[in-house]
Parts: C-alpha cells; structure tokens; sequence
C-alpha cells in the first residue's frame, strides 16, 4: 500500500496531493467555497484517484482514527463547533458522510496537542497548540531540512512559521519531533484572524460563533478588498498610514511568535510555510529581524508539486507512513501512532467539563 492522498482543509482552499512511491499522482486545488456547496467533490477526487491511504481533513485533531470508526464525539473534536451552529458545521459534516458512505480509505490525524513529545506542562490551559495540518506542514518541513542537510529526521531542529491566508501559526521542532506549538487562534495577529483573544474581549461579547475566529486580523484594518500581496505595496501610498500599521503589526505578531518558541528549542533555521510566505517583502524583513535567532527560508515541498500547498504534500507523506511505506521512519521519529487524549483535556474550567460530559467525551 503506497498509493495515498493528503488532504489540507485550508481557508480559501482545499488541496489534494497524491503519491504513488514518490511519483505525484494527484496536484489539485478546489475551493473552500465549492467543497462546502457540493459535499460529494472530495469523494468524487478520491473515486477518481483510487488510492490506499487517505489523510483526511482533521481539524483540531483526535489520535489516528479510520473514518468507519467516527462517532459523534469525534466529529465534534475534529470541528470544535457546537451543534448548534448548524451554519458553521453543516458543510463539512456533509462531506465526512459521503466519505463514510463511499467507504474511502480515510484516515484522521491528531494535531500538536495530542503528541506525547510535547511536554504537559506547555499543555495547560491550550486547545490550539497548531492544528492537524500544521502538523502535517511539520512533517514536509522534517522531511525537507533531513533532505536539504542529509542528516537524520532525529537530527531536525528548527522553527516552522506558518503563514496562511487566515491565520497565523508556529511549531517547535527539536530531534524530529515537536515539542512546542502556537496555534492560529492563540497566537499574534494573522490576516483574517485576530488571533489569541483578549479575555477581557471574550468577556465582552460573551456568547459568539466560530466565524468570529476568521475576523479582526489585518483584512479588517485594511479592507476586504486588498489581498495580502498587495498591502506591502500599499504602504507608500498617500493612505499608507493605516497599511503601515497593519503591516508592522502582521510582521511583529509573526516574530513574537518565533520568539516565543526559541524557550523551547534552538533552531538550526527558521522556515517560513504558507501563502504569505511567498511575499518577498515579508520573507526580506523577516529574514532580517530573526537573522540573530537562526536563519530563515522558505520550506521546500517536492520539486515538481505545482498546486498543492505544504500542508496537503506533508499529509500525503503521513498517509504514506501510516500505509507501512517509504516514510514510516518519519511518522515514528514524530510518534504520531502514539498521539492519545483530546484537544479539551488541559482545560481547567467548569463549563469545558459540561461540555466534554454533554457530548461523551471522557
């Protein structure tokens, strides 16, 4: 069994890649929007591409799980959405049906959180420590730095800044194996996200949906109209002012974040994963602010991937590992078989113990 697909739910898109060996058999993106209107589209992707192992959409992660063994509690742990918000989860849930329907070989993940390699003590207090797919963007970025430098995945140390269209992340990787992380929704500022909430703030609002999560970042200060790589280009502009800030708070968010996780490892580089990634601007200042941490550089995928994003490439390099294949080795150095628990067990609050209790979870 080597023929499998990697899957990442991302915020404007879905991205599939496939592998056969380490020949690409699938290099598709669709949009987030599309999978949400027709829920038979990744079905019909995967009917099509026929493979073995499949790496699902997983969210916020529960320990590897085939998609016949899902129950309620599952999904629920995957979405982290209540069921009553019927317009946030419908789409998605949808889709996992249909998957379990058409009997796909479908697999979900954990994310960074379940890991056994990430102390209890950098738990507490933490659901999102970086979800499914930035640990699956962690697996591609092992891969890379062990092929770049041709050394051990035990021998991989560095620091993963993921930076997406939505949010904002970062991963501690020491000896292979992640031993920190600063989810999208805990972190500094992302370009739809406001990221880590005041609590104060939360106070505030009080009762509030999950579609609150993709706003207050950057867009909101800027406009929806702007794109993000058209604000570093906005700066000059006689309104510069407003873009200036915004762009000094994404760049002093992304580097705080980077910050934070030199108390856990000392990186041999820092990468730089994610559609902002790719804005030159960004990278140069980056690069020069981190210069005395480690130096920085864009994570390489495999060489001849087009479409697909980091995220999808390392799912697929998972599926393999979980298929018994080529990247087995890299699937253990990470100890993802061994991933357990959930993403709610580090809460110390009354009312994560009323909802763990109304939806079965232990």
């Amino acid at each position: 069994m080597t023929r499998v697909v990697g899957i990442d739910p991302g915020t404007k898109s879905f991205d599939f890649f496939g592998l056969e060996y380490d020949n690409i058999i699938l290099d598709k993106s669709v949009s987030t929007k599309d999978i949400s209107k027709d829920p038979e589209l990744i079905s019909d992707i995967l009917l099509k591409t026929k493979p073995d192992l499949v790496v699902g959409p997983s969210g916020y992660g529960i320990p590897v799980t085939k998609i016949e063994d899902i129950k309620e509690k599952d999904l629920f742990l995957i979405s982290l959405i209540n069921k009553e918000d019927k317009k946030s989860i419908f789409g998605m849930r949808k889709s996992l049906e249909r998957l379990k329907k058409n009997r796909l070989p479908v697999y979900f993940i954990p994310s960074v959180i379940h890991l056994p390699t990430v102390p209890m003590h950098r738990k507490i207090n933490k659901i999102d420590m970086g979800t499914a797919d930035k640990l699956c963007s962690s697996a591609l970025a092992i891969w890379d730095q062990a092929r770049k430098y041709q050394i051990s995945y035990t021998e991989c140390n560095f620091i993963l800044l993921e930076l997406g269209y939505g949010y904002n992340a970062a991963i501690a990787v020491q000896n292979g194996k992640i031993v920190d992380g600063i989810g999208g929704t805990t972190g500094c500022i992302g370009f739809l996200s406001l990221g880590g909430m005041d609590s104060e703030l939360a106070y505030l609002i009080r009762g509030f949906d999950k579609e609150l999560l993709f706003k207050g970042g950057v867009q909101s200060l800027i406009g929806s109209d702007i794109t993000p790589e058209e604000l570093s280009f906005l700066i000059n502009t006689s309104d510069g002012e407003k873009y200036y800030i915004a762009w000094k708070a994404l760049i002093e968010g992304i580097i705080k974040n980077a910050l934070m996780l030199t108390v856990s490892v000392n990186p041999r580089e820092i990468l730089l994963s994610g559609r902002l990634s790719k804005i030159i601007e960004l990278k140069k200042e980056l690069s020069e602010k981190l210069k005395n941490i480690a130096p920085v550089r864009n994570l390489n995928g495999f060489p001849k991937a087009k479409i697909a994003k980091n995220a999808a490439q390392g799912a697929a390099l998972i599926a393999n590992g979980l298929a018994g294949g080529k990247y087995k080795d890299l699937i253990e150095t990470m100890r993802i078989k061994s991933a357990k628990g959930t993403a709610l067990d580090y809460i110390n609050l009354p009312p994560i113990y009323e909802l763990k209790k109304k939806y079965g979870i232990p």
